[in-house]
């Protein structure tokens, strides 16, 4: 499992500020907090280092508490005039690192953190929060623990029992009782720590003391609880922390960075007499982050880029600076736009690099009052060809290649290297963004875009010379990039992946470019009728939850719904968190047949996500064009795997498991007097098992056409069971691709763990050479840290410094990375191929690839035959030992495609 850091922001900060001397910069500027914290981060990157990190922060604004009760926290002490200086620098160096802060209005630091631990448990992440906070006991158990940095010290249950007396379970119940003086949370006036324990330990809970009252004793204390039941349960409910704050979380926009967080502040920590701190750093080497498999042998702080740029705003000048240019030349490209939207921006100016000393920004379409000279359109057009007459690299090339398409109508064909693609290439598990690779490979920190531009404002309000120092920059450093990846995959013995590279994944940005400009259209008439279905539909299951919950309530209120459902209704609570119960998927489906409320529960929530994150949205974006066509972007690097993702909107997400999710796809449809064509690969991942692990019962089977699900039954099953059990034998198949134990998959067929283990320990007798094979992957992982696909592509991973509970979790991702990321290889291959082959084709398009898909769109006299010539070059695009296979199918809409 991964792992996710929380940092009590000003909790650590206040308690760095009292336990250190009273430091001061050179300048006489107060440090002793600024120091523990760049010393906290120094040795959360040394010592402590997780997948994700995350700053919790306390609400501006008055919270539910003061509510409740308008006493709470009203006499704490003034801060410290020297404390209240340092905070700014420290919440601005937390963005300057790259860590994300987390408020929510009208909250507590301590809610963050508990609707964070929650998000994160429940998506099988572990959790260390980083704090001495008593408050936040109550988050601790088996995937939760506090951790003291200051005494170096984990907080887990037994900590916990050893000095209250009580679980982290029953820690909110007494609090509730002894109350907080610092907070001014009353509790039972008299009721000490040690009564409190005692009454926890006899009664169970804060209810189960009040149901038993009689039974208490001595008869003072009894006299004192009666007399505080009311400040009691109010305190109860200003300790506890509130965990369902958040709906959605996006747990990858905080990851740990790769590079040393505080190099990102290296300036600011010399200027405040901080030297030592940075000394440390560069004394014990490069750091490297958990998915990083090793780093540039220079140090960043030693980086030697040196920005250098020039506003070219004369064609004379222009001219000039690439009459030299040769088809053998190297150039770095890139383009500034008023807008991201690939299909409506405008060309405000494009910046070139040519021999990596000097950026050059060549103004063409700022707007603003007193704009100097600049460069026309037309002019612009025929020096980006003759640029483009060499070799043109980038970093995300594809998205300036399709700004020179829409804004010119100029569309290069030349030979092309896209610095972001090897730096995915190279690691596919860290960020590839330029800021990033600039600071991990240069030390060096680009000018931010959000510097240049005015909110409310476009690049073409930008000063010329302004314009030209950030676009310069960001050209040059383009071509620094590319030299410098190209040079890091030759030093770790990777000249294969640059030949990838060069062969399949530089010319796969001009496959995605055809795909993306195509787009597919939608059938908005049908969306309209379908949303229409859906909010009846969506009314009448309200209601009838109404009618069993006996009153209205917020359906989509987590908490609301616990406490209908196991509150009011009392049906069994599968999963009781510290302050509340869990409404999940998993837990409602437990609970099918229980209660007839259950059902319409799940209805309701589908149907409201399909509405809300599929039907309207779509239907908006459809409606933005005039052909209702709909135009996604797909994301070359977006996965760690290989795999595509897609945006502006999601097209590889659209549901296909359920009735109503179905639907979704009749809403994609063909032109009129065409056809959709679906090529999908037949258990590919299956088949790449067979080839790699060579089993002979497994490539016997492929090579026969067999049903492989139904030959692996009578393997398990014998030949009279095998019909019978086809479905746990097809779980099984894919299951162990995905690092399946006994564990999940007695929870995926619901049957005990002892038979799950059976079935699996039979399976692979009756195939040992996939065990072996799968074993040899893991030792080679864990020897060497990586996973290579059929291809060559890596996926690193860092075991050494990895616990236990995660080098489990990052061995099942490296097996499972050699199957997925070989199909993802397979498909790009097939794509690739596809479009050289059918180039003179032009009434047939590529729409879509979603995973093992391909959806084509074709006139319906030629569909046929076209679909059975593409299924042979999907076929034979790589020779393995069993055959590929497609399956095809014709509709004129996606739902309609088998």
């Amino acid at each position: 499992m991964k792992t996710l850091t929380i940092i009590d922001t000003f909790g650590f900060l206040f308690r760095s500020y009292f336990a250190l001397p009273p430091l001061k910069s050179p300048s006489g500027f107060p440090t002793g907090l600024l120091m523990g914290f760049a010393n906290l981060i120094a040795q959360i990157a040394k010592e402590y280092r997780s997948d994700y990190i995350v700053f919790a922060l306390d609400s501006k604004e008055e919270g539910i508490r003061k509510e409740i009760d308008a006493n709470y926290k009203a006499q704490r002490p003034d801060v410290p005039e020297e404390l209240l200086k340092q905070l700014p620098v420290a919440l601005e160096w937390i963005e300057k690192m790259g860590f994300k802060n987390i408020t929510i209005p009208g909250y507590e630091a301590d809610d963050v953190i508990a609707s964070v631990n929650y998000f994160a448990n429940s998506h099988d992440v572990f959790v260390k929060i980083i704090s001495h906070d008593k408050d936040l006991y109550q988050l601790i158990d088996g995937n939760t623990f506090l951790f003291d940095p200051l005494k170096k010290q984990e907080i887990r249950e037994e900590q916990c029992i050893a000095k209250y007396g009580v679980s982290p379970a029953q820690f909110v119940d007494y609090q509730s009782l002894v109350g907080d003086s610092a907070d001014n949370v009353p509790g039972v006036k008299g009721v000490g720590a040690k009564s409190a324990q005692k009454l926890i330990e006899s009664f169970g809970s804060l209810e189960g003391i009040y149901e038993r009252l009689e039974e208490v004793t001595p008869e003072r204390l009894r006299g004192l609880l009666e007399m505080g039941r009311e400040d009691a349960y109010r305190s109860r409910e200003l300790v506890r922390l509130r965990e369902h704050l958040l709906e959605d979380f996006d747990l990858e926009s905080c990851r740990f960075p790769s590079l040393h967080p505080l190099l990102s502040i290296s300036g600011e920590l010399m200027d405040l007499g901080m030297k030592r701190v940075l000394e440390k750093i560069q004394k014990e080497g490069e750091w490297i982050a958990p998915s990083t498999p090793s780093a540039p042998k220079s140090s960043p702080l030693k980086g030697n880029f040196v920005r250098r740029t020039e506003l070219v705003d004369s064609t004379k000048r222009l001219e000039e600076l690439l009459s030299s240019l040769t088809p053998s030349s190297v150039v770095a490209f890139d383009t500034e736009t008023d807008s991201l939207e690939t299909r409506s921006a405008k060309l405000v100016g494009f910046s070139f690099s040519l021999e990596g000393e000097v950026g050059y920004y060549v103004p063409v379409a700022h707007s603003y009052l007193g704009a100097g000279d600049q460069v026309s359109l037309e002019e612009a057009r025929g020096a980006i060809e003759k640029i483009f007459s060499a070799q043109v690299v980038g970093h995300n090339l594809k998205f300036d290649l399709e700004i020179l398409h829409g804004a010119l109508g100029f569309y290069p064909k030349g030979r092309i290297g896209d610095s972001m693609i090897l730096a995915w290439l190279l690691d596919s598990g860290a960020p590839v963004g330029l800021d990033f690779q600039m600071k991990r490979w240069f030390g060096h920190e680009m000018i931010p875009f959000e510097k240049m531009v005015k909110k409310g404002e476009t690049f073409a309000q930008v000063a010329l010379e302004e314009a030209a120092e950030y676009a310069g920059e960001d050209a040059l450093a383009t071509y620094r990039l590319y030299f410098r990846l190209e040079e890091e995959l030759k030093k770790r013995g990777c000249e294969s992946l640059l030949g990838l590279a060069e062969s399949l994944e530089f010319p796969f940005i001009h496959t995605l470019i055809e795909m993306e400009e195509r787009g597919i259209r939608v059938d908005t008439e049908f969306f309209a009728r379908l949303n229409a279905e859906v909010e009846v539909r969506i009314r009448e299951l309200s209601g009838e939850v109404f009618a069993h919950a006996g009153g209205e309530f917020n359906l989509n209120s987590t908490q609301q719904l616990g406490g209908v459902l196991f509150e009011k209704l009392h049906l069994p609570s599968g999963k009781k968190t510290k302050t509340g119960y869990s409404t999940d998927e998993k837990v409602l489906s437990e609970l099918l047949g229980v209660h007839p409320i259950i059902e319409p529960i799940l209805e309701y929530r589908e149907l409201f996500k399909l509405k809300s994150t599929y039907i309207e949205p779509l239907t908006r974006f459809a409606l933005q064009d005039k052909n209702r066509r709909i135009y996604t972007s797909f994301l070359h690097t977006g996965t760690s795997t290989g795999r595509l993702s897609s945006k502006n909107p999601n097209l590889q997400n659209i549901p296909v498991k359920t009735e109503a999710g179905r639907k979704i796809r009749q809403g994609f449809i063909a032109s009129e007097g065409n056809l959709l064509i679906s090529l999908d690969y037949s258990q590919i991942e299956l088949r790449l098992l067979a080839h790699f692990s060579q089993d002979p019962a497994l490539v016997a089977a492929f090579k026969a056409g067999a049903d492989i699900h139904y030959e692996t039954a009578k393997k398990i099953f014998g030949e009279r069971e095998a019909k019978a059990h086809r479905g746990i034998a097809k779980t099984i198949n894919f299951g162990l691709i995905y690092g399946m134990g006994s564990r999940k998959l007695s929870e995926t067929l619901r049957i005990s763990p002892k038979e799950a283990k059976g079935y699996i320990d039979s399976y692979f007798a009756s195939f040992p050479t996939v065990k072996s094979f799968l074993k040899a992957q893991e030792e080679f992982a864990l020897e060497h840290g990586y996973t290579e696909t059929l291809l060559g592509r890596r996926r690193y991973f860092e075991f050494q410094q990895a616990p236990e509970y995660q080098k489990a979790a990052y061995l099942r991702e490296a097996v499972n990375c050699i199957f997925q990321g070989s199909a993802a290889d397979l498909i790009k291959l097939a794509m690739n191929e596809i479009r050289r082959r059918f180039a003179q084709e032009e009434s047939l398009w590529l729409l879509l690839q979603v995973h093992d898909e391909l959806i084509f769109e074709a006139p319906k006299e030629h569909a046929e035959a076209l679909a059975r010539e593409l299924a042979l070059v999907m076929e034979g695009i790589h020779p393995l030992r069993v055959p590929l296979q497609c399956g095809i199918s014709l509709g004129e809409h996606w739902g309609a495609l088998k």
